[in-house]
């Protein structure tokens, strides 16, 4: 198949929208919302969001950080990760990838005790699967309240979509827009890739964002069925 030329478009920017007013909820991330907008009268010191790529956690995670002055730690060997806990709310993003220091963590946990502040942690995994060899912070997790957020529904992609689309100037067919949640990837992550590369190409051609162009994207990405 013969593709129209492209052109160079601008880098313009687009900005993702962090806010707590940008934020869209559905049955998924409810409970991760409420835990968030309930700070600082949380269960426990320490609470841990755990959920696919892309399902929203560091939306959550930037939302918490803005409304509770929380300073950005990383758990490891000689940092000052503890000190910092010592002085106010941290947050601890991506545990499970990024990885961290038994002890260090488990001072962390300590240090918020201690002073009465907060951490939270978000992961792709239940604190259960992460490699902790240290029994004193394994009991330590036991006591975090964990919150899971489930993969985005039907409803709050396409809400994503329109937002996405809206964040560049863009607005699209309801029909468009319920042809590619059909046949994307269940993940937010997809959702911002899908609208970026979309835009790109259609600036690139000088054309509409159409079916085609969509059923070409999500195939480039390995999603959707390019003969629907």
């Amino acid at each position: 198949m013969t593709r129209k030329s492209e052109q160079l478009p601008l880098a313009f920017g687009h900005e993702p929208q962090t806010g707590r007013d940008d934020l869209l909820v559905s049955d998924p991330l409810s409970a991760a919302v409420s835990i968030v907008d309930n700070w600082p009268h949380w269960p426990s010191p320490v609470v841990i969001l755990a959920g696919p790529v892309g399902s929203g956690k560091s939306h959550l995670a930037s939302i918490w950080r803005e409304k509770a002055g929380a300073a950005d730690i990383h758990p490891t060997a000689g940092s000052d990760a503890s000190e910092i806990a010592a002085s106010g709310p941290v947050l601890f993003e991506d545990a499970d990838r990024r990885g961290f220091d038994d002890t260090a963590l488990f001072h962390v946990i300590n240090s918020v005790r201690q002073h009465g502040h907060h951490l939270l942690i978000t992961s792709r995994l239940w604190p259960m699967s992460w490699p902790v060899e240290l029994p004193d912070l394994r009991s330590r997790l036991k006591a975090a309240t964990v919150v899971e957020i489930g993969e985005p529904d039907d409803e709050l992609l396409a809400q994503v979509l329109v937002k996405l689309f809206a964040d560049r100037q863009l607005f699209i067919d309801d029909r468009l827009v319920a042809y590619i949640v059909a046949r994307m990837e269940r993940s937010l992550d997809a959702a911002q890739k899908i609208v970026e590369k979309l835009d790109h190409l259609a600036l690139a051609r000088g054309t509409r964002i159409t079916r085609t162009l969509a059923a070409e994207v999500l195939g480039d990405l390995g999603n959707g069925h390019l003969h629907d």
